[in-house]
């Protein structure tokens, strides 16, 4: 599966996983303290939808694009307000033409002493990515291997944060890659919050992960899914989920709320589903 971000931004991967951040970031700010945020895989940070790689795939017509053309219920609007009103202010003109990553959905949600902390292995990514935060001075950009990223800076001085794990699954052994990064990114700091994303093609390999996480002794993890159908290893990526690791207390509740709206909103076909799962108590 190539899942290098221009050519998916906004998509249904991105719905679930930038409404899911959002709502952490925002939980973060509760207490006055800085936090840090650190994304491991984190692309070019914002993506006009005038690029090439998205005018190739269309795909965030099918995502953030149904999204933002149904009237969304109160309680659901509630909760996906941080998410949609960056991406609002990213477009001025009432009009989608830019769709905020990541990167640039963070930035947006960082207080003044928060800070931001970026890797991308990709050449031409980490140099557009580095060139969009040059001169801001909460933004770390560094052109590094996600993984590397994760023995190099946790625990953060701030002590407080945020760990997005959003990597390209380009290779068979992600799951396995990632399991083995964040067990050992929480061995150094089990207070940390991790948001670990991945596609659902392969329920065996997800259920491996989760098993993987449990055997290891972490507690306090939350699985979240979101699918506009049925899918297999053989077929688009039709879902996603992610799994956290200390999520907020409130976020199991809150994605009750919003998963089921979007994936009436999304879905196409049989076996559309939306699922918060406690896999491990805390």
């Amino acid at each position: 599966m190539n899942y290098r971000h221009a050519y998916h931004a906004g998509n249904i991967g991105d719905v679930l996983k930038h409404a899911v951040l959002a709502a952490c970031l925002v939980y973060m700010q509760r207490k006055t303290a800085p936090f840090r945020v650190i994304d491991t895989h984190a692309g070019i940070g914002s993506y006009p939808l005038a690029l090439e790689e998205m005018q190739k795939t269309g795909e965030w017509e099918r995502g953030i694009g149904r999204v933002l053309a149904e009237p969304c219920p109160p309680a659901v609007a509630a909760v996906l307000q941080p998410w949609l009103d960056t991406v609002r202010a990213a477009n001025p003109a009432d009009k989608l033409e830019v769709y905020p990553g990541s990167p640039a959905l963070t930035r947006a949600l960082l207080r003044d002493q928060d800070r931001l902390t970026l890797t991308e292995l990709h050449p031409a990514d980490y140099e557009t990515l580095a060139a969009r935060f040059a001169g801001d001075h909460q933004v770390k950009v560094i052109h590094l291997d996600g993984w590397l990223a994760l023995g190099s800076f946790v625990p953060p001085k701030e002590k407080r944060g945020v760990v997005l794990i959003d990597p390209a699954f380009e290779v068979t052994d992600e799951f396995e890659r990632m399991a083995d990064g964040v067990i050992k990114a929480w061995k150094r700091w089990p207070g940390g919050m991790y948001l670990l994303w991945y596609p659902l093609k392969d329920r065996r390999a997800v259920d491996w992960f989760h098993a993987a996480l449990e055997e290891a002794g972490l507690r306090d993890i939350l699985a979240l899914e979101l699918s506009i159908g049925r899918s297999d290893p053989d077929s688009p990526m039709r879902g996603s989920g992610m799994t956290l690791i200390n999520p907020p207390f409130t976020l199991a509740e809150d994605m009750k709320t919003a998963l089921p709206w979007l994936r009436d909103v999304l879905a196409e076909g049989p076996g559309a589903a939306a699922i918060v799962r406690q896999i491990v108590p805390e």
